[in-house]
């Protein structure tokens, strides 16, 4: 079963310092596979930081019929990333199956 996108699937987006994480948003991913609401900071709000965005993938195949294993091989994919030039544009793809997950710093 193969998906052009992620539609649906939700994802929490945090900044984060050594071990604490400060939630900053939920939401669901569009048919084009991003936040509906446009870029999740503009360059005026970018910071200098660290920053993680979590999928909620299990529950994104569950609810497309895909027969997962308990307990799920993929359940949460978390992504840790640096924002090191805030006057930069980051795009953060994830490329995600039930048992694999990729992402890159896009353009």
């Amino acid at each position: 079963m193969v998906y052009s996108s992620t539609a649906g699937m939700a994802v929490e987006l945090y900044t984060t310092q050594g071990q604490e994480a400060t939630l900053v948003k939920r939401f669901v991913l569009n048919a084009d596979g991003r936040n509906p609401d446009g870029p999740l900071y503009d360059n005026a709000s970018l910071k200098v930081g660290t920053y993680r965005l979590v999928f909620e993938v299990a529950a994104y195949f569950k609810g497309r019929g895909v027969e997962l294993p308990q307990p799920n091989f993929l359940d949460r994919v978390s992504l840790d990333f640096g924002v090191a030039h805030a006057d930069q544009h980051y795009h953060v793809p994830l490329l995600v199956s039930p048992w694999s997950y990729s992402t890159y710093r896009g353009s």
